[in-house]
């Protein structure tokens, strides 16, 4: 390992994200969501995934619904031979999954593919008709089951975890993980304020937004390169230094190449300054009013 890999190592490990049980996780994690689809890809992803532990991204997630159980088969081969406790496993069960009739099977079958005893994190992926009571009851029985190590909910809304901390257990949740990036900032006019009222952290997918004309736009977006121009960065680097400036937030962006999650792990290395915030802010201003929660 070289001394620039050296270097983002040491800034990622220092960008921990504090959970509420007190575990330190990075702040900049690894997204799979579309990994496995394309077998010709498959190495590929592999040597990208294992290049992003190397360079302190310890934290992959992933879910049963991506690819039917495929990205989390493609994990558990990436991650072959690294010792379980360098890794922080993040996984979603279904919200059809998430009662007590099929939880634990799920459960099981996403430890199975992944090759390993238990999880880090387990999150319902967003709400269904499964009672709230109910998926937190079983979730906790996971935990002393050792399957979990703790769990937690992902798309849910301000009145979603207002319910959830109704729900007996239901403040035991870790995190919540919602779309969050410098295109889509919703979440900071109420959801991101209530959570950290309650020292629960976000955990932003598609950081980067996902693809089409939103994307191209915070790429080429004036602002984002006059910012980037002053730190020697790429648009991508501070796409995802603004979602993690914080300390707060946790971004997990998928990469499809070495070269670009090693671009991603870069990002850890800018502090971006309030004079860059307001340049950013220019463009891409903070919500005045309650915004519904986008999930795509």
């Amino acid at each position: 390992m070289g001394s620039t890999e050296l270097d983002i190592l040491g800034v990622n490990r220092a960008h921990a994200v504090i959970l509420p049980d007190g575990t330190a996780v990075p702040g900049l994690g690894q997204g799979t969501w579309h990994l496995a689809e394309n077998p010709s890809k498959r190495s590929r992803e592999i040597e990208t995934l294992q290049t992003g532990v190397r360079l302190g991204m310890t934290l992959i997630d992933t879910a049963e619904m991506y690819g039917e159980g495929a990205s989390e088969k493609l994990i558990g081969e990436a991650i072959r031979g690294i010792p379980r406790e360098k890794l922080f496993l993040v996984s979603k069960v279904y919200p059809h999954n998430a009662g007590r009739s099929h939880i634990f099977e799920s459960c099981k079958n996403t430890l199975k593919r992944l090759g390993v005893s238990s999880l880090d994190l387990y999150l319902l992926h967003w709400r269904g008709r499964v009672p709230l009571a109910e998926t937190v009851s079983c979730m906790e029985e996971l935990i002393k089951m050792g399957l979990i190590r703790r769990w937690g909910v992902s798309n849910f809304d301000l009145e979603d975890m207002e319910e959830l901390w109704g729900t007996p257990g239901g403040n035991r949740c870790a995190v919540n993980q919602v779309l969050y990036h410098l295109g889509s900032r919703g979440v900071e006019y109420d959801l991101i304020p209530w959570m950290d009222s309650y020292n629960v952290p976000l955990m932003a997918y598609c950081p980067l937004a996902q693809v089409g004309t939103l994307r191209r736009g915070l790429l080429e977006s004036s602002a984002v390169k006059e910012v980037a121009l002053a730190h020697n960065a790429s648009p991508v680097q501070i796409l995802l230094s603004f979602v993690m400036h914080s300390g707060k937030v946790i971004a997990i962006p998928k990469a499809s190449s070495p070269e670009h999650v090693y671009e991603n792990a870069k990002s850890g290395m800018i502090e971006l300054t309030q004079k860059d915030l307001e340049t950013l802010s220019a463009d891409f201003p903070p919500p005045r009013h309650k915004v519904p929660l986008d999930m795509q």
